[in-house]
């Protein structure tokens, strides 16, 4: 099915409402759907690299109003349609746990999962389930989110089709590597 779903959004990529499907692709790609927008985004680049922060926009606020409709499962529908997503990612188990204290680090867990392959849409069903302060939630997203989408923008916009295996292959790698260097940076400074 996962394979489907991906062959599904490479073919979209080529199709003459492409933006549209990237919006749609991004929007519940934060909530519910398994396969990120970046697999749409980079053949579209590729093929018009002018476009390439027309795109990265559009896949941006699609992707944090798809994160406030996975807030809102959170918030509003938890128990009826948010447990059933958190169990399809096998994310259950750490809920309770994780609950507990995420709302004094919600900010950082939306900001790294926006920007590194952690399913983003359990941190939007996560934020509104625990009642995360809306306005937080909706800064880390945009900035997460823009950062992830602009980030692949520029690369391809730059580097064309040889940054494309990169891209696919590393680039949540090298997310998270920069997302635990800024977080290491922060607890420097603020312990030092």
């Amino acid at each position: 099915m996962i394979r489907s779903l991906y062959l599904w959004t490479l073919r979209m990529a080529e199709h003459r409402h492409a933006l549209w499907v990237l919006a749609f692709v991004a929007f519940i790609e934060s909530s519910v759907f398994p396969i990120p927008p970046d697999i749409l985004m980079i053949p579209m680049i590729i093929a018009a690299p002018r476009r390439a922060f027309v795109i990265a926009g559009v896949a941006t606020v699609a992707s944090v109003l798809g994160g406030m409709f996975g807030y809102w499962i959170g918030a509003v529908l938890f128990d009826s349609i948010g447990q059933p997503i958190l169990a399809l990612y096998g994310q259950e188990a750490h809920f309770d746990t994780f609950a507990q204290n995420y709302n004094a680090w919600g900010a950082w867990a939306v900001l790294i999962a926006g920007v590194t392959p952690f399913p983003y849409k359990v941190i939007t069903i996560l934020s509104g389930s625990t009642g995360l302060n809306i306005w937080v939630f909706l800064f880390a997203s945009i900035l997460a989110r823009g950062l992830r989408f602009f980030l692949v923008a520029a690369l391809l916009w730059k580097f064309g089709a040889p940054i494309r295996d990169f891209i696919e292959r590393r680039l949540g790698l090298m997310f998270s590597l920069a997302m635990a260097l800024l977080v290491g940076g922060f607890y420097v400074v603020k312990f030092l």
